[in-house]
């Protein structure tokens, strides 16, 4: 029985201290944000050298969010045979694979100017490496999760969580940055080499991953078993304590789908937004800012070409600009990630979600409405406000179910399908009228997530995290 005197975050049920296995799944979380950093820049890069609108290069995101799906299950049933570790590593050797995938897929691409091959070919291999990184990151995030929530006392789990996709918000930040590097890359002319160096950081993602799946084969990464708070390991002959007889879980689970699709749907359309939405740049801006970088070498290069002129005559934000300022919105998505972590801690995370999730609902119409400088500060205000928001309904979902809680995170999981279904449909959207338009599906799916949030004590039967009610369950 569990010591109720202890408090500490990170306190196991038999006294030891549980934060450097907590450190080291949190790696976990900043590789896939990474990856997923990458990805939300890449749509923008395949529209300009494949010809590409909006839609169809959304097929990127259907690319990446398909593996989540076809790897979910599988992935929650071998995290049930081998344990939260082997889990770890097979998962981390699949991301591997994938990376170095983008070596052949490259020279693919390249054989597509010699006339060899088709543009649709090199896009659809190009497409099997995302699918084959996200399916091994399915594995981590199937089993990291989870894994987050039981490794210290269960009031604290949301707050662990958040603590640890924090680390996912990290390797966002940098994500888009380094993608901005090679995807949008130029030679001494100004021709774009993108094509030619988009597989180095997947390579170097997948030399960064073996290194990872070492340590964790040689590391104490304890088995831990979740509280079963609803007695599903209890049931009597002839009774079903399926996990879907629980309404907070199965809600969870579509919250999840509207979300991602919201998420996927921002993140893969931020360049197309930028570029095209923001309005006129006063010139000085320009000048400000190359005499800024004139006093810096690595400076000059890093802001070089920020800002470019359209067809129109007018000062816009440049693809390489655009890719960059997605950090921003990623140090908004860590910024919030880190103050939710402390704030769910305070106050029930249902609530806190739902307040989140509403704040994302205005959001979305003031962008929807064109209003300008404040319609642009709502897309960076949206990233802060979506930032609490996935490790939260896994917490959620998952509350009480016990050694359940690995087939439960398989379905939390495989609900990330949602980010590759809506962004075609904000694509669609946005290629018919203009992407401040389109931001009018996102705003549907957080009213889904806000109505989760505000229920979720009436779906589980239960004020908070802390546990059930006396004398309530399913």
């Amino acid at each position: 029985m569990s010591n109720p005197t202890k408090k500490g975050l990170f306190a196991g049920d038999d006294g030891k201290n549980l934060m450097f296995t907590f450190i080291l799944v949190s790696s976990l979380f900043l590789l896939w944000g990474f990856c997923n950093g990458m990805i939300d820049v890449m749509d923008k890069h395949f529209q300009e050298e494949l010809g590409l609108n909006k839609s169809q290069s959304a097929w990127v995101q259907f690319a990446h969010y398909l593996g989540y799906f076809l790897m979910s299950m599988p992935a929650g049933w071998l995290a049930s045979k081998l344990g939260y570790k082997g889990g770890i590593i097979t998962g981390l050797l699949i991301v591997a694979a994938g990376g170095f995938w983008f070596i052949p897929a490259t020279h693919i691409n390249a054989m597509v100017h010699e006339g060899t091959v088709s543009a649709t070919t090199a896009f659809v291999a190009f497409l099997a490496g995302v699918c084959l990184i996200a399916t091994g990151l399915t594995f981590l995030e199937t089993i990291a999760n989870p894994y987050t929530t039981v490794l210290g006392p269960k009031t604290y789990a949301a707050t662990r969580i958040n603590l640890a996709q924090s680390c996912n918000g990290v390797g966002w930040i940098f994500g888009p940055v380094v993608g901005s590097m090679f995807f949008y890359s130029t030679n001494a002319a100004g021709k774009s080499t993108g094509s030619e160096t988009l597989y180095i950081p997947y390579v170097g993602v997948a030399v960064v991953v073996i290194v990872i799946a070492v340590i964790f084969y040689f590391a104490n990464v304890p088995d831990i078993k979740s509280q079963d708070d609803y007695h599903l390991e209890d049931a009597a002959p002839g009774i079903s304590h399926s996990i879907w007889s629980h309404p907070h879980f199965v809600m969870a689970v579509a919250a999840q789908f509207f979300y991602v699709a919201a998420q996927a749907g921002i993140f893969s359309f931020f360049i197309n937004y930028m570029t095209a939405e923001v309005p006129a740049i006063p010139a000085s801006w320009n000048s400000g800012l190359n005499n800024l970088a004139a006093h810096s070498g690595w400076l000059h290069k890093w802001l070089l070409g920020w800002f470019e002129t359209g067809k129109t005559g007018v000062l816009g934000v440049s693809n390489k600009g655009a890719a960059n300022l997605a950090s921003l919105g990623s140090l908004c998505f860590l910024v919030g990630r880190f103050t939710g972590a402390g704030i769910v801690k305070k106050f029930p995370a249902h609530k806190v979600l739902g307040l989140y999730a509403l704040a994302n609902v205005a959001t979305m119409l003031l962008i929807f409405c064109k209003l300008g400088w404040l319609s642009v500060l709502c897309v960076f205000l949206s990233y802060f406000f979506m930032s609490i928001m996935f490790p939260t309904i896994f917490a959620l979902g998952i509350f009480g179910l016990g050694a359940r809680a690995k087939k439960a995170s398989a379905f939390i999981v495989m609900a990330i399908m949602g980010g590759a279904i809506l962004p075609k449909l904000m694509g669609a959207v946005a290629d018919k009228w203009d992407m401040s338009r389109g931001f009018i599906v996102p705003m549907f799916c957080f009213a889904f997530v806000a109505f989760y949030g505000f229920n979720w004590s009436k779906f589980s039967n239960a004020e908070s995290l802390d546990g059930v009610r006396i004398g309530g369950g399913h």
